[in-house]
């Protein structure tokens, strides 16, 4: 016997000219954008990284990752802090650029439709959905960790 489908709680997360939809559970917090310490010969999409409760995390453009925008941060910027998936203990927590204050929404089976297969996605990107009337992308998380990762040891 199937057992039924449950809704999860998602963040609906705008970047640039687009919106990110990530489990609530991904998040660790909101807040302020605040200049970061710049990395050398990073990609123009790890603006660079910020402090956060003892920790030096880096900060990324989703933006500029998928070549949408040339995406800084401005004033009324926040950034949202991802846990991290991969158990690197070197970065269990990264951020990501956003405007504005996050969205919580309800994710059910009916109300969310992929719209585009995963071949030819931008990098950084998992898929391409709508979820009600909003459209939105899942980024690839994991892929986001590995360029951050590779990036971090290019820059040492």
């Amino acid at each position: 016997m199937n057992a039924p489908q449950r809704d999860i709680r998602g963040v609906m997360i705008t970047v640039g000219q687009g919106r990110l939809l990530l489990p609530n559970a991904s998040v660790a917090e909101v807040i302020t954008f605040s200049d970061p310490e710049p990395v050398e010969n990073a990609p123009d999409w790890l603006l660079g990284r910020i402090r956060w409760r003892g920790w030096r995390l880096p900060l990324v453009s989703f933006s500029r990752l998928t070549g949408w925008s040339q995406e800084g941060g401005q004033i009324g910027a926040k950034v949202a802090v991802l846990k991290a998936l991969g158990g690197n203990p070197r970065l269990p927590y990264f951020a990501v650029l956003s405007q504005g204050f996050p969205r919580l929404v309800t994710v059910s089976n009916a109300g969310l439709t992929e719209t585009r297969d995963g071949k030819d996605q931008p990098l950084g990107v998992h898929s391409q959905v709508m979820l009600n009337d909003d459209v939105a992308v899942v980024p690839d998380l994991m892929s986001i960790e590995l360029l951050i990762d590779k990036a971090l040891a290019q820059a040492a």
